[in-house]
């Protein structure tokens, strides 16, 4: 078992098909879940799952909502950035999360590992993304 960092590869065709749309005020509500090492989530995660979902005080399972959800244009590079998301005074182990569309039948987007297990207790469990720019974001289109 184990959370392999990527985009998901149905998001991708998804994205053609104008399935997703990330506009900041009138898009889709995206979602962040968070996840033990003994899940399985890779390029091949399609949507949302419970399997392997961490669990614990200040966590409630789908995880929570992201916001300012913004997209930009550089060049001819496209790229979204979130919010940074906390789940505050929680007790949770994570190795990773899959940020979904929950607007369209939690469809996965981004598989995120992060790269051993974290832990918080009776504290603050952040996920802190990248700068919003052409080169670091978290979602980018070249």
């Amino acid at each position: 078992m184990a959370i392999t960092q990527a985009l998901a590869s149905s998001f991708k065709q998804q994205l053609l098909e104008g399935i997703h749309d990330f506009s900041a005020s009138t898009g889709d509500v995206f979602k962040i879940a968070l996840y033990t090492s003994s899940a399985t989530l890779d390029s091949s995660t399609t949507v949302y799952t419970s399997s392997g979902e961490s669990s614990g005080t200040g966590y409630t399972a789908g995880g929570q909502t992201l916001t300012n959800v913004g997209v930009s244009l550089s060049g001819t590079t496209a790229y979204l950035d979130f919010d940074d998301v906390t789940w505050a005074a929680s007790s949770i182990t994570a190795a990773g999360a899959l940020i979904y569309n929950s607007t369209e039948a939690n469809k996965a987007v981004a598989i995120l590992s992060f790269g051993g297990t974290y832990t918080s207790t009776n504290g603050n469990f952040t996920v802190t993304f990248p700068a919003a720019t052409s080169s670091t974001a978290i979602i980018i289109l070249n």
